[in-house]
């Protein structure tokens, strides 16, 4: 049994507008919105995913939309910061021309653990940085969106290094270590950085330190939860059995139709997901036009009416057409 975690799955966050999230990453980031659906959870909420052309594990980035919910607080004890992956170095250049173009905050370049990257902000001043492939070696690589307006050579293609800021760095070093089996691979002033499986930019997750900082509050621009890979239920259920023995506070076996996962907290405001590969989000949609409209798990289909009377309507009919 292959019970080797893989790397990064997803990044959810929480955004204060779903209309504008689904035009800022595909007109500005130029991924695709491959699902379209609602929080299993709290139908009243949107969840859109963005990824690669395929759809693949480890190039998504999904939102929440939950109502009337505040902006969250920046600080320590979160999810701080997702990374996208670029190809080249080339590419950042042309990234900062682009953000310019669009008005998108941004920083400069730098480097850090040997890799250029920059950061930048949305709408909701969610935190972000793109970081350039030119010396990643490890998990590899999606494929760019067909539809994008983005140039193949410059397009992201997929998730690079989850940031958490923590106040207790021995806790979370522990959890990442001798619990999930991440390797410590080096260190920049407070940010201390852990490669899992095949490693690399896809398969990174950085730790800052922080004990000057307030906690983070919860809310839009913030985000919500990283989930990591595992191969299929068969690992999955073997993490399930170890998070039990350790007694995180965990959701148990959740079904989730296009993946199967489980939720637990690995520190205080850092909850962790691990999520199998499979089996996708074309299961109940084509290629051609997944994203169009409303998909709804087979144990939500019967409330579909219901569904689409109570949440905020919400036009993606454009999701397959190629951008300008």
């Amino acid at each position: 049994m292959d019970t080797q975690i893989r790397g990064l799955h997803h990044v959810t966050a929480m955004t204060s507008s779903a209309e504008k999230i689904y035009r800022f990453f595909t007109d500005i980031l130029g991924l695709r919105m491959i699902k379209k659906t609602v929080n299993q959870d709290d139908i009243a909420t949107y969840h859109l995913y963005f990824t690669d052309d395929a759809g693949s594990a480890g190039t998504d980035m999904t939102f929440f939309d939950f109502p009337n919910i505040p902006k969250g607080t920046k600080g320590t004890n979160t999810i701080s910061r997702t990374s996208f992956r670029v190809p080249s170095d080339a590419s950042l250049e042309y990234w900062l021309n682009r953000f310019n173009e669009k008005n998108v905050e941004h920083g400069e370049v730098k480097e850090r653990f040997r890799k250029k990257y920059f950061e930048f902000e949305d709408f909701d001043n969610q935190r972000y940085q793109l970081i350039s492939d030119e010396k990643n070696v490890g998990v590899a690589g999606g494929t760019p969106w067909k539809n994008s307006n983005v140039p193949a050579e410059h397009s992201i293609i997929g998730l690079g290094p989850a940031f958490v800021t923590v106040q207790n760095l021995k806790h979370m070093r522990l959890v990442l270590e001798d619990v999930l089996g991440f390797k410590a691979t080096g260190q920049d002033g407070d940010f201390y950085q852990f490669e899992i499986g095949e490693g690399g930019n896809g398969a990174t997750i950085i730790v800052e330190h922080r004990e000057d900082l307030p906690l983070a509050g919860e809310g839009f621009g913030n985000v919500h939860h990283l989930a990591l890979r595992v191969a299929d239920v068969e690992a999955l259920q073997f993490w399930i059995q170890k998070i039990n023995e350790l007694e995180f506070p965990n959701s148990g076996f959740v079904e989730r139709f296009y993946f199967e996962s489980e939720y637990f907290m690995a520190a205080p405001g850092v909850l962790f997901e691990l999520a199998t590969d499979g089996p996708g989000f074309l299961e109940d949609e084509t290629y051609e036009h997944a994203g169009e409209i409303l998909s709804l798990p087979p144990f939500l289909e019967p409330k579909r009416q219901e569904i689409e009377d109570f949440v905020r309507p919400f036009d993606t009919s454009d999701a397959n057409q190629k951008r300008a």
